[in-house]
Formats: structure tokens, sequence, C-alpha cells
């Protein structure tokens, strides 16, 4: 994974448990308390063993983390610059939602090494809707009920989101059931 997801995970550390909270997920983790480079590939080990030492580090379980993160996400990559691209997907969350794959897309130019999940956002009501998510990481499906709740905040909404299918149930990919309320005209 990139760096720049380490770095959020190293910025929710901070945020929840203060620098000695980081350095604790670091020593956990056996990963070297560094400043990761956002634009660089780590291997995706670094990760997992981040999201490990977090979840030992700060009681939560790894699921909790990854909801966390999900969440946390969406804000600080709106605060480092990618909030124009985030809100350019779509004006509402089923528009953004069924625009990830295209924003990933784009993403990849700046970050050729990028290996995206893949989305499908199916609406079944005015409120309602079917996300479908596949991807080559196992066990990162809890992040999306975080990046679920953080993006219908970033436009000024609310969301819900209730892992339904798990892959490792011997299907090819996860699915969650959103229900969502735009922000207020």
């Amino acid at each position: 994974m990139y760096g720049l997801v380490n770095t959020a995970v190293a910025d929710l550390a901070r945020a929840v448990g203060g620098e000695e909270a980081w350095q604790e997920v670091c020593a956990h983790a056996q990963v070297p308390p560094v400043a990761f480079v956002g634009t660089a590939a780590y291997p995706d080990d670094v990760t997992y063993r981040l999201v490990e030492g977090a979840s030992a580090v700060l009681g939560m379980s790894p699921e909790q983390v990854l909801a966390a993160f999900g969440r946390h996400w969406v804000r600080y990559t709106s605060q480092r610059g990618w909030g124009p691209l985030l809100q350019s997907a779509g004006g509402s969350l089923p528009e953004v939602l069924a625009g990830l794959d295209a924003l990933h897309a784009r993403v990849r130019l700046m970050m050729p090494e990028l290996r995206p999940p893949s989305f499908r956002c199916v609406e079944l009501s005015a409120t309602t809707l079917r996300l479908d998510y596949w991807s080559e990481r196992p066990g990162l499906a809890p992040m999306v009920v975080g990046l679920v709740e953080g993006l219908a905040e970033l436009l000024g909404g609310s969301a819900s989101a209730t892992h339904v299918r798990v892959a490792a149930d011997r299907h090819d990919h996860d699915s969650f059931a959103v229900t969502h309320s735009p922000a207020p005209a």
C-alpha cells in the first residue's frame, strides 16, 4: 500500500492516543516509527501489522480499527488536498460511491502501483443502496463501513453501513446495506 495509508494510520493513532500511542503501535507492529512517504509503495504487511498494533494499543478490535480508519481516511485525505477529487466524484453519496472506480482510475495516474478495490453501487430506494466491494486484500472490508459514513459526512449528510455478505464465506465479494440521508437543503 502507499505511504499515504500508513501516514493516515499514524494520524489516527495520534488522534486517539497521542504520540505515545503511535510509538506503542509501531513497537507492537515491529515497524520503525518513520515518516512514511505518501507517494511511495510499501509492503501490505506493514499496514496489516500497523492495524494489529493499533488494535492492541487502542483497545479496539481490528474491525473497529478498520472502521474508525475508514472514517478517518476520508477526513485525512480531504484535508491533505484530495477533497476536491472526492467531491468531484458526485454531489450525493450514491453518486460518489458509484464513481469510486473512476476516482481510483484518476488516482492511479499519480500512483501507478495502486491496487485499489472495486465497487458497485445499486440504489434500492431514495435512501437505501447496496454497495458491493471486491478487493485482492483480505480482511479490509470493515473499513468500508467507516468510508461510507465519512463520505456521507463530507457531503453534509449521514449514513450507516452494515456488512451483509462476506467474501470469505465462499463469495467473490463483500456487500454492504447502506442507509443514507442527504444533506439538508
